[in-house]
This record gives structure tokens, sequence and C-alpha cells, in this order.
């Protein structure tokens, strides 16, 4: 369970990302704050494994606030770092450089629907368990970590329909194992030839990771799994 500080000045859209954050499985909300004291306290506190921060505090901004999270980690080796997503209205360019120069992962505008902070927060998530998974990282993995971002704003390609592209993912995320594009078509009730399609899409834009398995003759078996 990935554990969330919620900042923000305004109480109702405090209220709000929190109750965004408590829809999306595997997120719990261990705290709000409404000042930045209020979120540095609360994070020595709470010991929260993610913060979603708003630059627009009301004693100093959320940039300065993850600084001084980040110079808590290096005075105490033995503290649990934090990840920072910056919710915020603050559009100027040298507030978002500054932001990922202070280590957030990355920096969502307001206003949002839901399904864009469920994104971001899905993105988080997949970034934390492909790392928690890692003794050693490999070239393509630290290019998975650095450069992937969340493919909620890509746009599908003409021939692909939403509806069915959620339900492909969906059907992917029950299986973490992985699946063949037959095994997708079976569970999701599609044709061999629609799934394969989708996951291939899913795979040419960085969200599911392909292997091959070898049997004894022909082709080796293409399958797929969700990375985010």
């Amino acid at each position: 369970m990935t554990r969330v500080l919620v900042v923000d000045d305004d109480f109702m859209v405090a209220r709000l990302h929190s109750r965004y954050v408590g829809a999306v499985d595997g997120f719990t909300v261990a705290g709000v704050a409404h000042s930045g004291s209020e979120a540095l306290g609360a994070a020595e506190r709470l010991r929260p494994d993610l913060v979603l921060l708003d630059v627009y505090l009301p004693d100093m901004d959320g940039i300065a606030v993850l600084r001084e999270l980040r110079a808590a980690e290096e005075r105490d080796p033995g503290r649990q770092p934090v990840d920072a997503l910056f919710i915020t209205a603050a559009r100027d360019a040298e507030v978002v450089r500054a932001a990922l120069r202070a280590g957030a992962l990355h920096y969502l505008i307001k206003p949002f629907d839901q399904a864009a902070l469920h994104e971001q927060l899905r993105h988080v998530a997949a970034l934390r368990a492909r790392l928690d998974g890692l003794d050693e990282a490999r070239q393509e993995d630290v290019d998975h970590l650095f450069g992937a971002r969340p493919p909620g704003s890509r746009e599908l390609p003409k021939g692909l329909a939403a509806h069915t592209a959620e339900l492909v993912e969906q059907t992917l995320r029950d299986h973490p194992g992985g699946l063949s594009a037959s095994e997708c078509a079976g569970a999701g009730a599609l044709s061999r030839v629609s799934a394969r399609r989708y996951l291939e899409f899913f795979a040419d834009t960085g969200r599911a990771e392909v292997t091959l398995r070898y049997g004894g003759t022909g082709r080796p078996v293409r399958r797929y799994r969700w990375v985010g």
C-alpha cells in the first residue's frame, strides 16, 4: 500500500484530491496538510511514500518544501525517501524546471479530472514496482524509468477503440504473469487479431513488455506483460 500525504492550501481541493487518491487500488491517504510547515511536520511524523504537492502554499512554496524533504533525507541516511508529484496551477516553465530539479516524479497542472490523477498514480506505482524488483539495473530498465511518462494523453491510432483498449489493459493488469495474444483474446472475449493489435500498441508505447517464449518447433510466442 502506497501511503500518500496530500498538500494543498484549499481545504476543499485537498479533500477532493484525497477522495481521488482513495479510489485507486494500492493507495491510501496517510494525512493532509494545508501549508508548507504542516507538510514538513506531517512528513516527519507520518513518513509517507508519496506527497502530492501544490506550489502555492501560504508560508512557503511547494518546491521549497520538497527541497527541505530532500535535505532531511540527506541528514538521515536511514530515512525512507519520499516521492513527490506536483499538482498545481503554476504554469511558469521555470517553476516546472525547478520542480524537476528538486526531484519531483511528475507535474500535473490544474484543472484536471480524476482520470488524469489516477493515471499519474498508476505511473508512480509502476515505477516503484519496477525499482523494487531490481537488484541491478540494465540500460533498458534505466531508459524505461527515466524516459517513460504516463501514456494517458497518447491518442489511439485510427481503427482502435478506447473501450476495447481499456478492456485489453484491464485483462493484462489481471494477469501480471503475462499473456499471449491468444490468451488475451480468450480472457477478453476478443478475436486474436484484434487483441494482438492492442497488445502491440501498448508495447510500442511502453505500457506493455514483450518477451518471447520458445517451444519445440515453429515461431516463438510473443507474451505481453503490463508495466504501466
